[in-house]
């Protein structure tokens, strides 16, 4: 079904693999110069400022953000002089749109949204018009452009648009004419062959192809590039299902070939002219290769609490009790043990019993999910017992379209619900289960706790992923697991009309003309950044969380959810740091804030906190030269491997504002959370794996910091602090690599310093 191979490969001529080392030779075949043959090194080279193609400064064509992100972007850049949008930026209202939640927090922020887009010149999508990655594919992605996203999922690649998503600094910085600077990715292969048999959707390919390289690490940080035959077998809808999921496999970004099929795309949309035909050149090389049959694929699900959880529906419904005994076993690291978490309860009679389907959002609300969805449910009903199924078309045209064509009344007719353009679902935000409920859904993620509960309540539900088709035929089956390909009906073809005409009577665009008289329109939770102070000559840091789970999400640092509705108050967010998670960590954080609050007002920081005297005490024994005036006090994070997730970047400035100078992990999970801790002045600190030199509440001094951040330094001597022995223990920290600009950040305190002092 997936293969992987081991080393690089050759694409000959868009069709022929080569990997066996005596051809390559025969052949004459260089590694250097067919690398600059893929469509992923040409798109960079074209967007790279600088005159190296290993350290690339990239400017993008576009921006997006979406209104849990755009006011502490549009905060930071306004802090940093920010005057008028440089480039298209596009301010989407997908994910607080539910207003009732928080007051009128949420459409103050979307007031502000609306005024700043005026003011600077941008666009502005109100709420429930789009989901903001299905407006993209409709009105900004271009054959061969580049867009920056501040949501994890801006990925556009099949449309021939390279997109990244990345935390909101890295905006801010495009925003300031300034730009990303990454070394050359990785560029790994997707050879597709074959076609999808009925009832397999884009979401079993992407689910498949997650299971296979997420625990590996076989793409992360890397361009997935898609290639071959079976590329051509796929309509736009299938390859944008399965390119949107490729941000749960922890790549960089992603491309695909491009054909007639997407061309036609471009001119249903009004746009032909934004196609370009995209191929690899003659002799390409690939860092890597993965071999997909697509005819071999059959309808997937991942269960709780991970998208890389994957088993093919046959195999789990054959493997039940086993199966279910590894997710409550996996549940146990996930939760803690905080509460009791089963699903062998919901096995009836040898059934599995699903309590609720959702298909939703950027990756299942598309026209042709959700027709698939409507011939699998005609003619059939839910039922009036507790499953229930809600469907949520990615744009307003889309809905427009599935009611014309009687999509929708079909889907209405089985007692499912029809509901408008809306995130919520993927994140927390809409239709949480009940209390140990089971979820299946077209989403991206079934993260612990993600669905809406909260363990710190002794609540508990969970998601499985899985394609609509198979939600459709579950639903249809009034609950019990079934996958699309036991439907024995026949699947209509449905052609699809937009009708641009919703967004010309509802989206403001301001055709980049900024108007500097327009007044921002602020609600009383949009709060500015507080003052960041600049990294002290040395550090002494309180370990206030201490996190051993294989990986942590982002939704465990910062929650989704309702939370959201507070992402435009940086004090009032942080209260939630870490709070389904570690809720002991923000009373500790905040006490050792202490400490540098007194010192930065000209305090003496052992008035403000009883600790400070005793450690520095101990430090000075040894460094003698160590005083309030060059010392920091603050607190950090041990996590194994922390910032799987979401580019939010309030999953580092909550800390920040909390005084966390830095985290410590034995790996970041992904570019763009290691990103968002430099750009909020944060250390991205790495120890080796093994036996921690610490532990949680204890603390460490790490003299010389600044420069060692300044000069480079390869590694960083730390010390933990024994107050019952009055000693200090050495051990080793290093950073990994930062650009130039990087450091300057971080010694500054954060971008917004670097920037504005």
């Amino acid at each position: 079904m997936i293969k992987l191979a081991e080393g690089g490969a050759f694409l000959l001529e868009g069709s022929r693999i080569v990997t066996d080392p005596q051809e390559i030779a025969a052949k004459g075949l260089q590694k250097e110069d067919a690398k600059k043959n893929t469509i992923a090194y040409g798109i960079l080279k074209a967007h790279n400022t600088s005159d190296n193609m290993e350290k690339l400064k990239i400017k993008f064509d576009k921006l997006t953000s979406h209104d849990i992100t755009f006011v502490g972007i549009i905060q930071t850049a306004r802090a940093s002089g920010l005057t008028k949008f440089p480039i298209p930026y596009v301010l989407t209202n997908c994910h607080n749109s539910l207003c009732a939640v928080g007051g009128t927090i949420n459409e103050d922020d979307h007031m502000f949204g609306l005024t700043c887009a005026k003011k600077y010149g941008g666009m502005y999508v109100p709420p429930h018009q789009a989901v903001i990655h299905q407006f993209a594919r409709e009105m900004l992605a271009g054959g061969g452009k580049m867009i920056l996203g501040s949501d994890s999922h801006t990925r556009y690649g099949a449309l021939g648009t390279m997109a990244m998503g990345e935390g909101g600094p890295e905006l801010v910085k495009q925003l300031l004419s300034q730009t990303y600077d990454i070394n050359m990715p990785g560029v790994v292969a997707v050879y597709l062959t074959g076609e999808p048999v009925k009832g397999v959707g884009p979401q079993d390919v992407a689910l498949a192809i997650i299971g296979a390289v997420f625990e590996n690490g076989y793409v992360k940080n890397k361009v997935m590039e898609f290639v071959g035959p079976g590329v051509h077998s796929l309509s736009p809808d299938f390859r944008i299902g399965i390119d949107v999921m490729t941000t749960e496999t922890t790549c960089l970004s992603s491309i695909w070939e491009t054909d007639e099929k997407i061309e036609e795309f471009y001119e249903i949309h009004g746009r032909k002219e934004e196609y370009a035909h995209l191929t690899p050149g003659a002799v390409a090389y690939y860092d890597g290769l993965i071999t997909i049959d697509l005819s071999k694929i059959r309808p997937m699900i991942a269960m709780p609490f991970h998208p890389s959880n994957t088993y093919t529906i046959e195999e789990l419904k054959a493997n039940l009790d086993d199966i279910l005994a590894d997710v409550e076993k996996r549940a146990k690291v996930s939760l803690d043990g905080a509460v009791d978490f089963t699903l062998r309860n919901k096995v009836v009679d040898g059934k599995f019993m699903v309590d609720q389907g959702i298909i939703a959002g950027c990756a299942g609300g598309g026209f042709e999910n959700i027709c698939a969805a409507a011939d699998i449910l005609k003619g059939k009903y839910i039922g009036s017992d507790g499953f229930t199924l809600s469907v949520y078309p990615a744009s307003m045209p889309v809905y427009m379209e599935l009611i014309r064509n009687g999509c929708a009344a079909t889907i209405m007719e089985t007692g499912a619900v029809m509901k408008t353009a809306f995130c919520g679902p993927c994140f927390g935000a809409g239709d949480t289960p009940a209390n140990n409920a089971f979820s299946i859904r077209h989403s991206t993620r079934n993260f612990p706790n993600r669905e809406g509960s909260k363990l710190q309540n002794g609540q508990i539900s969970s998601v499985a992923l899985m394609d609509a088709r198979s939600i459709a035929a579950t639903a249809a089956n009034k609950g019990v697991l079934t996958a699309a390909t036991e439907f024995d009906g026949d699947f209509g073809v449905y052609q699809y009309h937009f009708d641009r005409k919703i967004y010309e009577n509802r989206v403001f665009d301001s055709k980049g003309v900024a108007d500097p008289d327009q007044e921002i329109q602020f609600g009383p939770n949009i709060k500015d950044w507080p003052k960041m102070s600049a990294l002290p000559e040395n550090l002494v840091l309180r370990v206030v969380s201490e996190i051993h789970d294989p990986v942590t999400t982002t939704d465990e640092l910062i929650p989704s959810g309702e939370t959201s509705s507070y992402r435009s108050n940086p004090l009032g967010l942080a209260e939630f740091t870490l709070s389904r998670k570690d809720p002991a960590y923000v009373g500790l954080a905040k006490d050792i804030q202490k400490a540098e609050t007194a010192r930065c007002a000209g305090e003496h920081p052992c008035k403000a906190h009883p600790d400070v005297k005793p450690v520095m005490n101990v430090i000075k024994k040894t460094f003698a030269d160590a005083s309030r005036e060059n010392t920091g006090f603050g607190s950090t994070i041990f996590a194994v491997k922390p910032g799987d997730g979401s580019a939010r970047e309030q999953a580092a400035s909550c800390q920040k504002v909390l005084g966390g100078w830095a985290n410590i992990a034995n790996e970041y999970a992904t570019k763009r959370y290691r990103s968002n801790l430099i750009n909020w002045g944060m250390l991205p600190f790495v120890i080796p794996q093994g036996e921690l030199p610490f532990k949680n509440k204890d603390y460490l001094f790490i003299p010389d910091i600044r420069q060692a951040v300044s000069e480079k330094w390869d590694s960083i001597k730390a010390y933990t602090v024994s107050l019952e022995d009055e000693s200090l223990k050495e051990f080793t920290l290093t950073l990994g690599e930062l650009t130039d600009e990087e450091r300057q950040i971080i010694l500054k305190g954060c971008l917004i310093n670097y920037n504005h002092v």
